[in-house]
């Protein structure tokens, strides 16, 4: 049996459009219907090495119940400004690269760099098109690890 060791990451999607049902108040995704596409990979493994710098707090409380003092620890909760700053950089490791996305007015291509990839997840459409792509990335390696864990 070949195992490539040189996986390349990142999934290609063409981009669908979608729009929210007014009737039933639920997204509906068109088909891809145009030559633009992204690549996407997991936020996963972003998150988990945020976590895992992320530093623990400890405090002691007194037990009412029984008057000794015990032990907890904890991740502090992230203020608003390093919540934001965290979803941007998400998105900026989620978004890889892009094609054919053109500025209507100059007709020339978007460029691929943070500032542009946090000013389109800002625009509604693109947003649920990148969060349904991710959960299809995601919703894939779960069905790898079960069939990997089954064996």
């Amino acid at each position: 049996m070949f195992l490539n060791l040189e996986i390349e990451e990142g999934e290609w999607f063409n981009f669908f459009s979608s729009h929210i049902d007014p009737e039933t108040t639920e997204v509906v995704y068109d088909e891809p219907d145009s030559e633009a596409k992204v690549k996407l990979r997991s936020m996963m493994p972003f998150f988990e090495e945020r976590h895992l710098k992320r530093k623990r707090e400890v405090e002691r409380f007194l037990n009412k119940k029984t008057g000794t003092y015990e032990r907890t620890s904890f991740y502090p909760d992230l203020t608003p400004e390093q919540e934001k700053a965290e979803r941007e950089d998400a998105w900026d490791y989620a978004i890889m690269e892009w094609e054919k996305f053109r500025n209507p007015k100059t007709k020339e291509s978007y460029p691929v760099n943070r500032e542009t990839k946090i000013a389109f997840m800002r625009v509604p459409v693109f947003n649920r098109f990148v969060n349904k792509c991710l959960l299809v990335i995601d919703g894939s390696k779960a069905v790898q690890k079960e069939a990997v864990e089954k064996n």
